[in-house]
C-alpha cells in the first residue's frame, strides 16, 4: 500500500496526520490535474474509489470495550467482513483509523450517517497497529476479527470525541490492485479526567403498553376484567419487554414515565380476570406472572421519581388536532388525569407527578400546548426538532413558553438514538458509541457553564432496544462529563435565556406524524359511548359496577397506543359501543298483543323486563292515541314510577276509561326520572267495544235465569238422595217372627191390630214377595240366619 507505506514508523499523531494530508490535497492538486490530462499508460498503486468499490465487503462492529476508555485501557474492537460481492477478495487487511478530535455535535452527526469510504475525508490506517490479515474471502463468505490496541496508541491527544474507523484492504479478482473495499466507523469519546462543569442528564424509562382490558366485566361481585387476549402476559413474563424494562431500570438513575392503565391492567390480571376466546370468556392462567412484576416494579421505583401520564396515555395531537371540536372529547382528557396519580399511588405506593405532557416524539404546536394543559398539566415533554433554537450549543432542557406554559425540551440526537432494529448488535454498539460521543459533545461545546439536558426516548421501547440503553447509561457511569438527574430538577432548571421559547406554528408540525393520528370519527364513536352510558348510568341503584369499566374503555379509546392501528382501533370502539346497547337493551318493555276493552272503564297492563343483575329506577308513560276514546285518569297519558329488581320482571297497570267505540293505538314509553326517553317505545290497539243499558239488562235476566235453574236442580237432586237414603235403610232392617220362634215378647204382651182385608183403602198394603217358585221346598219353622230375607 503506497499511501501506507509513506507514514509507517513515523507514528504522527492524528491531528498531524490530517494536516499534512490538507496541505498534500492543496499543493498537489495541479499536478493531479496534469496527470489527468495525459494518456493513462499504466494502474495507479491505489486508484480513486468508484462508486461502489467501498461497499464490496460489509464491516460490522460487534463490540467496542470500553466504550469510554481511558489512560491505560486497551481498546478491544470485534466484528465481522463480509463479502457482498460475487467476486473472490484476496490478499485482505482488517485495520484502524482514528481521525482527528470533532468539534461540533453536527460533525459527529454527519460522519454517522456516512457510507463508503471517502479518500479525502477518512483518516489513513494508524500506524504501528494490529491488524488482521484475510488471504481470501470468497463471495458470500465471512470471517470474524478481533483488534486490541492501548490507549495511548490511539494518538488521543486530549479529551474529545474522535472518529474510529475500522476498514478492509484489498483486492478483487478482476482488479488486481489494494484498495478500500470496506469500512465501518464509530467514535471514541475520550474524557480522562471528570470535567469541572458535569452535564445534568435526565433520562425518561417509559413504562407504556397498548391497550388490552375490555369494558366487560363478569356477573360475580368481584366484577372480573375481561382481557381483550391475553398478549400482555407475554410482555411480563421473564424476558418480555416489560419484564426487561423492570429489570434493567432498578439499576439505572432514570424517571420511570408510567401509564397507569398498564398498572391497573397487571394489578387487573394478578387478583384474576377473564379473556375472550369467541364467545367465551375463560379464566387467564397468569395471575401469578402479573403479581411478579408488579411486586418486581414497586422495588424498582423506590428512591426514583415517577411520572405519571394521563390515564391510558391519551393521544394529544389527535385530541388537539381532530377531536377537540367533537363535544365532551377534553373532558376524557380531564378525567384521565384525575385518575393517573390516585392509580399509580394505590398499587406502587409511590406519589407520582402528574403535572407533565407528553406529546407523541415531542412535536408540539400551539393547539397541542392547550390541549395538554386543559386537563391541569402545566410542563409540556417537547422535543428539540420541534422547538428549534439557533444556538453553536444545546440550551439547558427547561424553558418557559410565551403563552405562559412551562416546557422541558429534550435533546432529539439523543432521544431518537436508539431507534431501529438494535437486535443486530453492530447497531447496538454503533448507537452506544454515539449516544456517549454526543453527550460528551454537549459537555465540551461550553465547558464552563453547566447545562441540564433530558432524553425522551421511544414511549415502546423494544427488549433490544431497552437492553442498548441501558449499555449506554452504564457507560456514563464514571460521571466524567455527565451526572444522572431526573425530570422535576430538570424542569425546575434555570432557563437559558438565549433559548427559543416560541411555541412552533402548526404548519410546521411533521406531516408524518399528523398522519397516523386517530381520524375525527373515533370521537364521535366516544362521544355516543358517553352519551348512551350517561342516558344508562341513571337508572341504575349500582351505578360503580357500571361507569368506571366503560368510562377507562373510552380513555383507552384515546390512546396514544392506536396509532398505525386505524382498523384495530375502530374495532375496540365497536365492541365497547355494542357491549353497553346489550346492557341497556336489558331493561326493557315486554310486547303485548292487541286489546279488547268492553266496558266504560278497565285497567290496561304493561311489562317492563330487567335482565340487568342490579335494580334499576324509571318512569313508565302510556299515552292514548285517542284522549276522547280512550283516556287514562282523564288525560291523554299517564306516568306511573316503576322500580324492578335485577333479573325480574313488573306488570305495571293503568286505569283507562272509554267513552267511544273504536280502535285506539297506544304507545308505552320508558324515561328516565329527569325525562330522557329509555330504550324504544312499544305500540299496541286497545278496541273499546261500549256496552248499553239494555244489553246490561239481558245480560242481567241472563244470570237471573241460569241461578234459579242451578237452585231448582240442586233442590231435586237434594229430594232424590234423601228418598235413596230411606229406600236402603229400610231395606237393610231386619223383620220380627211370629210366635215364640221369632225370638220376640209374648203375644199377650202387645196389643193385636185387627187384620185388615185386601185392598182396604184406609190401611197401606205392607209389600209383599213374590209368589213362590213351584220347586221350592218345604218352609223351616228355624229362625232364620244372618241377613237372611224371610218370606212371609
Amino acid at each position: 500500500m503506497a499511501e501506507a507505506a509513506d507514514i509507517q514508523g513515523t507514528g504522527p499523531s492524528p491531528a498531524r496526520r490530517w494536516l499534512r494530508r490538507t496541505i498534500t490535497v492543496a499543493f498537489g492538486a495541479p499536478l493531479l490535474a496534469g496527470l489527468l490530462q495525459a494518456p493513462a499508460t499504466s494502474t495507479p498503486a491505489f486508484a480513486a474509489d468508484d462508486a461502489t468499490g467501498s461497499k464490496t465487503v460489509d464491516v460490522s462492529l460487534d463490540t467496542l470495550a470500553p466504550s469510554a476508555p481511558v489512560e491505560g485501557d486497551t481498546v478491544t474492537i470485534t466484528g465481522t467482513v463480509t463479502n457482498r460481492s460475487k467476486k473472490t477478495v484476496t490478499d485482505a487487511t482488517v485495520d484502524l483509523r482514528v481521525g482527528p478530535q470533532m468539534t461540533s455535535r453536527s460533525e459527529i452527526e454527519q460522519v454517522a450517517g456516512r457510507t463508503g469510504y471517502r479518500r479525502y475525508s477518512d483518516p489513513a490506517p494508524l500506524a504501528d497497529a494490529p491488524e488482521v490479515k484475510i488471504p481470501r474471502l470468497g463471495a458470500g463468505l465471512s470471517a470474524d476479527f478481533s483488534l486490541s490496541v492501548p490507549v495511548s496508541d490511539l494518538g488521543l491527544d486530549e479529551a474529545g470525541v474522535y472518529q474510529l474507523g475500522v476498514s478492509l484492504t484489498g483486492q478483487t479478482s478482476d482488479q488486481r490492485y489494494d484498495r478500500v473495499l470496506g469500512i465501518e466507523r464509530t467514535f471514541v469519546p475520550y474524557q480522562p479526567e471528570p470535567t469541572e462543569k458535569k452535564t445534568q442528564l435526565t433520562y425518561l424509562w417509559p413504562l407504556i403498553s397498548s391497550a388490552h382490558v375490555s369494558a366487560e366485566t363478569a356477573t360475580d361481585d368481584q366484577q372480573t376484567p375481561v382481557f381483550e387476549d391475553d398478549t400482555l402476559a407475554a410482555e411480563l413474563k421473564p424476558g418480555g419487554r416489560l419484564d426487561e424494562l423492570v429489570s434493567l431500570g432498578k439499576d439505572l438513575p432514570v424517571t420511570w414515565v408510567v401509564d397507569p392503565d398498564l398498572l391497573a391492567s397487571v394489578d387487573a390480571m394478578a387478583n384474576g380476570y377473564r379473556v375472550k376466546n369467541g364467545t367465551l370468556r375463560v379464566p387467564g392462567k397468569h395471575q401469578a406472572v402479573a403479581q411478579r412484576w408488579l411486586d418486581s416494579l414497586e422495588k424498582a421505583v423506590q428512591g426514583h421519581k415517577v411520572v405519571a401520564l394521563p390515564f391510558a396515555d391519551p393521544d394529544l395531537a389527535s385530541l388537539a388536532h381532530r377531536g377537540k371540536d367533537v363535544p365532551g372529547s377534553l373532558g376524557h382528557l380531564q378525567s384521565a388525569t384525575a385518575l393517573a396519580g390516585t392509580t399509580v399511588e394505590t398499587i406502587l405506593h409511590v406519589q407520582p407527578a402528574t403535572d407533565f405532557a407528553w406529546p407523541v416524539d415531542g412535536a408540539v404546536d400551539p393547539s397541542i400546548v392547550a390541549v395538554a394543559t386543559s386537563a391541569g398539566a402545566d410542563k409540556v415533554i417537547a422535543r428539540s426538532d420541534s422547538v428549534r433554537d439557533d444556538l453553536p450549543y444545546t440550551p439547558t432542557a427547561a424553558r418557559p413558553f410565551s403563552n405562559g406554559t412551562n416546557a422541558v425540551v429534550s435533546d432529539a440526537l439523543l432521544s431518537t438514538a436508539f431507534e431501529g432494529d438494535m437486535v443486530r448488535t453492530e447497531n447496538s454498539t454503533l448507537a452506544v458509541q454515539e449516544f456517549l460521543a454526543q453527550s460528551l459533545a454537549v459537555t465540551l461545546e461550553q465547558p464552563e457553564d453547566q447545562r441540564s439536558i433530558v432524553v425522551a426516548p421511544q414511549r415502546v421501547p423494544t427488549v433490544a432496544q431497552a437492553q442498548t440503553m441501558a449499555t449506554a447509561l452504564r457507560g456514563l457511569a464514571a460521571k466524567r462529563w455527565s451526572q444522572p438527574s431526573d425530570l422535576l430538577a430538570a424542569a425546575a432548571a434555570k432557563p437559558d435565556p438565549d433559548a427559543s421559547t416560541a411555541v412552533p406554528p402548526g404548519s410546521r408540525y411533521p406531516k408524518k406524524l399528523r398522519d397516523r393520528e386517530l381520524p375525527v370519527q373515533a370521537f364521535r364513536d366516544m362521544k355516543t359511548t358517553r352519551d348512551e352510558l350517561d342516558d344508562f348510568k341513571v337508572i341504575l341503584t349500582a351505578q360503580y359496577r357500571v361507569v368506571p369499566p366503560f368510562s377507562n374503555a373510552i380513555n383507552r379509546e384515546m390512546s396514544t397506543s392506536w396509532r398505525g392501528q386505524a382498523r384495530a382501533a375502530a374495532l375496540y370502539r365497536i365492541n365497547v359501543l355494542e357491549y353497553l346497547q346489550t346492557l341497556t337493551e336489558g331493561v326493557q318493555l315486554v310486547d303485548k298483543s292487541d286489546l279488547t276493552l268492553s266496558g266504560r272503564s278497565a285497567t290496561i297492563p304493561v311489562t317492563v323486563q330487567n335482565k340487568l343483575l342490579q335494580d334499576v329506577h324509571l318512569v313508565l308513560r302510556l299515552t292514548s292515541g285517542s284522549k276522547n276514546r280512550l283516556n287514562l285518569s282523564g288525560e291523554r297519558y299517564k306516568e306511573l314510577p316503576v322500580r324492578i329488581s335485577g333479573g325480574h320482571s313488573q306488570s305495571v297497570k293503568f286505569s283507562a276509561s272509554a267513552t267511544v267505540n273504536g280502535q285506539v293505538p297506544m304507545t308505552a314509553q320508558l324515561y328516565t326520572e329527569d325525562g330522557t326517553p329509555y330504550g324504544q317505545p312499544m305500540t299496541f290497539t286497545v278496541k273499546v267495544s261500549e256496552i248499553t243499558a239494555t244489553v246490561m239488562l239481558v245480560i242481567a235476566g241472563g244470570v237471573l235465569l241460569l241461578v234459579l235453574a242451578g237452585v231448582r236442580m240442586y233442590s231435586q237432586r237434594k229430594r232424590v238422595a234423601a228418598r235413596k237414603a230411606e229406600a236402603e235403610a229400610a231395606e237393610t232392617e231386619p223383620r220380627p217372627e211370629s210366635g215364640a220362634d221369632a225370638g220376640t215378647a209374648p203375644e199377650a204382651d202387645t196389643p193385636r191390630k185387627p187384620e185388615a182385608s185386601p185392598g182396604d183403602p184406609d190401611v197401606d198394603e205392607p209389600e209383599q214377595p213374590s209368589d213362590p217358585t213351584p220347586d221350592t221346598g218345604p218352609e223351616s219353622g228355624d229362625p232364620s240366619g244372618p241377613g237372611e230375607k224371610v218370606d212371609r
